[in-house]
This record gives C-alpha cells, structure tokens and sequence, in this order.
C-alpha cells in the first residue's frame, strides 16, 4: 500500500491523519479479505505487480471501486479483479481514494486523488516494471465518477496542482478509461463538456432497462463521445442485469461476461503486446489529435 501524498501535501487534513481506516472483512470474525473499507483520510494504492512474472504486458489498471461515495468496495470491485488482470499479464492497482461520507468532495477531492494514482504508477514505472504509456483506470459506479473525469481534466488538474507537487512533472492522462455501471459522468452535467484533442479511449459497460439510471448517465458519455468521432470508444449495454456485480458471472447472462469483451477491447488496442512497442490506441489518439476538430 503506498500513499498518494507526502504527509505535508496540502491536498491532505493534518489533523485527521491519525484517524485509522475502518475495514469490513469477509467473515464476521474479521478474517478473509477485505470487503470494503472507509474513513480514509490519507488515501492510497494498493499495488499488485506482476514484475518480472514471464508474460508481463506492462500494462496497469488502476481500479477505482464504487460505494455510493459512502464506503469503497475494495473487493469485489478492487482486490477480486487481481487474479483476473494477472492471467492476462497486467498489473492491478486498487485505489483508496476518499469519500464524502468522511467529509471530501467527490467532484474534487476524490477525482485528484484519481489524477495522482495514475501519477504516482507513472512515476513508478520502470521500478515496477510498468510500461508508461499502459497505465489506465477503470471505475465502477461511484469509481467511474473518478475515472470519466480522468479522462477529460488531466490538464487541468496539472495546470492546478503547480509545482509543489513532487510528481509535478509526471502526466495525469490515463492511456485508456473503463466505465461500469457508471454513475454521472461530466456529460450528465453539462453536455457540452469540452473533450481534449488527445483524449484517452473508452469502455463502458452496464445493464439497460435493469439499471436504466446508470445506463442513462453511460450514454450521455457515449454519445457526447461518439459525436465528437474519439476513436475505439465501445459500449456494452445489457438486456438483463442489475447494478453492481463486479466481477461475478451473474448466474450466467450475458451481463456476467462484460470482462470478456473488456479483454477483447484492450487487447485490439494493443496493450496486451510486449511492453515498450507502440499501442494502436496510442497511434489513434495522435491522429485524431492531428484533425481539425468537427
């Protein structure tokens, strides 16, 4: 687990940092993993590696759990996704970010948290074993509020951070962005958000009529997206499935297998190849940055 801050960042509230994380466990007898987690005042990643492991990519997700902003499924939206990124040679890194129910702000506070992960992996990288130009985010739910904005404010959250920062020089711009079962996204409150030249590409995935608020707020992204021509932006949406799930099979629908088609997504971009050659994505996103804008 490795903070995201120095203790004296000013992003940080001094006083609250002796305050102790709270986990909920599997078990009722406190052992088994962890379930979720909060009051989470001095956020972090949880980095799992594959390192030197024959078959490693390079790539890193940053997995950003949901929870309503109340509590932070660390999970079944963090820690199961591990085992299932590993099989695929990619690193898995579970973000601690804060919440409003500890009294942050999602839009602010929870979203740089967001930013400084993908910093803080960036910066990390040839320790790691990371290939730079693979680093993402996939958020869930709540998660996915972090990881749209990601997608669209990395220049502003440099520009806002200044040089106090010691990862200053290192890029906030996640290579790619996955969004399930999206909360709302930048789209949702105001349309005409505007979209960066070097935009990111996108998956997101959710259940229709079965989560039809959720599915609403992943379309205002997608169609603000689609019009705008970004390149390998893909949608899923699901006849039958509720919210949440992670990565359960869901008794066998359709819905169950959205990793599936994640995988098949990530690596027609590129980024399950051998670390250090250049990703389709990152080819795409150059030429589409080169275009007049429509």
């Amino acid at each position: 687990v490795v903070p995201l801050y120095p203790p004296e960042s000013p992003r940080l509230k001094k006083d609250k940092l002796h305050e102790a994380e709270k986990y909920n466990t599997t078990f009722k007898d406190k052992s088994g993993p962890t379930k979720n987690v909060l009051n989470i005042h001095n956020p972090s990643i949880e980095v799992h590696l594959i390192g030197d492991k024959p078959g490693n990519t390079g790539a890193a997700v940053i997995v950003a759990p949901g929870g309503g902003h109340n509590i932070l499924w660390v999970g079944p939206e963090g820690g199961d996704f591990v085992p299932f990124f590993n099989k695929h040679g990619v690193s898995t890194i579970v973000l601690r970010n804060r919440l409003r129910a500890d009294g942050y702000d999602p839009k602010t506070d929870a979203v740089n948290d967001a930013f400084q992960a993908i910093r803080l992996a960036r910066a990390h990288a040839a320790e790691w074993k990371l290939d730079p130009a693979r680093i993402g985010i996939v958020g869930f739910s709540a998660g996915a509020e972090l990881a749209a904005p990601a997608a669209l404010f990395y220049d502003e959250f440099a520009r806002d951070a200044g040089d106090a920062d010691p990862l200053a020089k290192v890029s906030a711009r996640p290579d790619f962005v996955g969004l399930i079962y999206p909360g709302p996204t930048p789209f949702t409150r105001d349309p005409a958000t505007k979209i960066p030249r070097n935009v990111p590409p996108t998956f997101i995935a959710s259940a229709g009529s079965g989560d039809k608020v959720h599915a609403l707020w992943a379309t205002d992204y997608f169609a603000a997206m689609l019009k705008a021509g970004v390149p390998n932006l893909e949608m899923h949406i699901y006849g039958n499935g509720g919210h949440g799930g992670g990565l359960s099979p869901r008794g066998g629908i359709p819905f169950g297998t959205w990793t599936d088609r994640y995988v098949d997504w990530f690596k027609d971009l590129g980024f399950l190849s051998n670390p250090g050659q250049r990703t389709k994505a990152a080819a795409d996103v150059e030429a589409f940055a080169k275009r007049p804008p429509r």
